[in-house]
Protein backbone atom coordinates (compact mmCIF):
# COMPACT_ATOMS: atom_id res chain seq x y z
CA UNK A 1 0.00 0.00 0.00
CA UNK A 2 1.32 3.69 -1.05
CA UNK A 3 1.17 6.60 1.58
CA UNK A 4 -1.54 7.41 -1.04
CA UNK A 5 -3.42 4.97 -1.16
CA UNK A 6 -3.25 4.35 2.82
CA UNK A 7 -4.27 8.32 3.06
CA UNK A 8 -7.48 7.76 0.32
CA UNK A 9 -8.51 4.40 2.51
CA UNK A 10 -8.46 6.74 5.74
CA UNK A 11 -10.38 9.72 4.41
CA UNK A 12 -13.05 8.12 2.07
CA UNK A 13 -14.60 6.37 5.33
CA UNK A 14 -18.12 8.99 6.79
CA UNK A 15 -16.82 11.99 8.20
CA UNK A 16 -12.91 11.13 8.35
CA UNK A 17 -10.59 13.73 7.78
CA UNK A 18 -6.43 14.60 7.79
CA UNK A 19 -5.13 17.07 10.46
CA UNK A 20 -0.96 17.68 11.52
CA UNK A 21 -2.06 18.86 14.86
CA UNK A 22 1.02 18.22 16.40
CA UNK A 23 3.62 21.62 16.05
CA UNK A 24 6.39 19.73 16.91
CA UNK A 25 6.18 16.58 14.76
CA UNK A 26 4.87 18.25 11.48
CA UNK A 27 4.95 15.74 8.93
CA UNK A 28 2.84 13.06 11.29
CA UNK A 29 -0.63 12.75 9.64
CA UNK A 30 -3.39 12.14 11.89
CA UNK A 31 -6.75 10.57 10.58
CA UNK A 32 -9.89 11.94 13.12
CA UNK A 33 -13.77 11.36 12.59
CA UNK A 34 -15.31 14.35 14.65
CA UNK A 35 -12.27 15.64 16.37
CA UNK A 36 -10.91 11.81 17.84
CA UNK A 37 -8.13 10.05 15.98
CA UNK A 38 -8.25 6.67 14.46
CA UNK A 39 -5.33 6.27 13.04
CA UNK A 40 -1.73 8.05 12.57
CA UNK A 41 1.29 7.74 9.86
CA UNK A 42 4.20 9.74 9.11
CA UNK A 43 3.05 9.42 5.07
CA UNK A 44 6.67 9.92 3.97
CA UNK A 45 8.63 7.81 6.58
CA UNK A 46 9.80 4.45 4.83
CA UNK A 47 8.78 1.51 5.88
CA UNK A 48 5.50 3.09 6.22
CA UNK A 49 3.58 2.35 8.97
CA UNK A 50 0.24 3.48 10.40
CA UNK A 51 -1.17 3.20 13.95
CA UNK A 52 -4.46 2.02 14.35
CA UNK A 53 -6.97 1.79 17.63
CA UNK A 54 -8.10 -2.40 17.85
CA UNK A 55 -9.70 -4.38 20.31
CA UNK A 56 -7.19 -5.83 22.65
CA UNK A 57 -8.05 -9.39 22.15
CA UNK A 58 -7.82 -8.78 18.85
CA UNK A 59 -4.18 -6.96 18.53
CA UNK A 60 -2.83 -10.04 20.43
CA UNK A 61 -4.14 -12.43 18.05
CA UNK A 62 -3.13 -9.82 15.17
CA UNK A 63 0.58 -9.75 16.16
CA UNK A 64 0.69 -13.35 17.23
CA UNK A 65 -0.37 -14.16 13.79
CA UNK A 66 1.16 -11.13 11.45
CA UNK A 67 5.46 -10.12 11.95
CA UNK A 68 4.53 -6.91 10.49
CA UNK A 69 1.97 -5.65 13.65
CA UNK A 70 3.40 -4.72 16.47
CA UNK A 71 2.13 -2.82 19.53
CA UNK A 72 1.78 0.59 19.17
CA UNK A 73 4.32 3.25 18.97
CA UNK A 74 4.41 5.96 21.57
CA UNK A 75 0.54 4.65 21.94
CA UNK A 76 -1.57 2.80 24.52
CA UNK A 77 -0.39 -0.79 23.80
CA UNK A 78 -3.39 -2.33 25.00
CA UNK A 79 -5.53 -0.74 22.53
CA UNK A 80 -3.23 0.50 19.66
CA UNK A 81 -1.50 -1.30 17.07
CA UNK A 82 1.32 -0.16 14.86
CA UNK A 83 1.12 -1.68 11.36
CA UNK A 84 4.05 -1.88 8.89
CA UNK A 85 2.47 -2.04 5.64
CA UNK A 86 5.63 -3.60 3.54
CA UNK A 87 3.68 -6.14 1.41
CA UNK A 88 3.68 -8.65 3.75
CA UNK A 89 -0.14 -7.93 4.76
CA UNK A 90 -2.88 -8.21 2.18
CA UNK A 91 -4.65 -4.89 1.02
CA UNK A 92 -8.16 -6.20 2.39
CA UNK A 93 -6.39 -7.09 5.76
CA UNK A 94 -5.47 -3.76 6.03
CA UNK A 95 -8.47 -2.62 5.08
CA UNK A 96 -10.31 -4.20 7.44
CA UNK A 97 -7.72 -2.61 10.27
CA UNK A 98 -8.53 0.59 9.28
CA UNK A 99 -12.53 -0.04 9.40
CA UNK A 100 -12.36 -1.81 12.85
CA UNK A 101 -10.16 1.16 13.89
CA UNK A 102 -12.73 3.74 12.46
CA UNK A 103 -15.77 2.10 13.98
CA UNK A 104 -14.01 2.12 17.13
CA UNK A 105 -13.85 5.57 17.29
CA UNK A 106 -17.41 6.30 16.14
CA UNK A 107 -18.76 3.47 18.37
CA UNK A 108 -17.03 5.93 21.74
CA UNK A 109 -18.76 9.06 20.01
CA UNK A 110 -21.78 10.59 21.87
CA UNK A 111 -24.92 9.56 20.14
CA UNK A 112 -25.81 12.88 18.85
CA UNK A 113 -22.40 12.87 17.13
CA UNK A 114 -23.01 9.26 15.65
CA UNK A 115 -26.45 9.90 14.69
CA UNK A 116 -25.11 12.89 12.60
CA UNK A 117 -22.73 10.51 10.81
CA UNK A 118 -25.27 8.53 9.71
CA UNK A 119 -27.26 11.09 7.60
CA UNK A 120 -26.11 11.22 4.17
Amino acid sequence: MTPEELRARCIELNGAWEDFPFPGNPELSTFKVNAKIFAFSSLDSRPLTVSLKCEPEIALRLREAHAAVAPGWHLNKRHWNTVTLDGSLDERTVREMIEDSYDLVVAGLPRAERLLLDRP
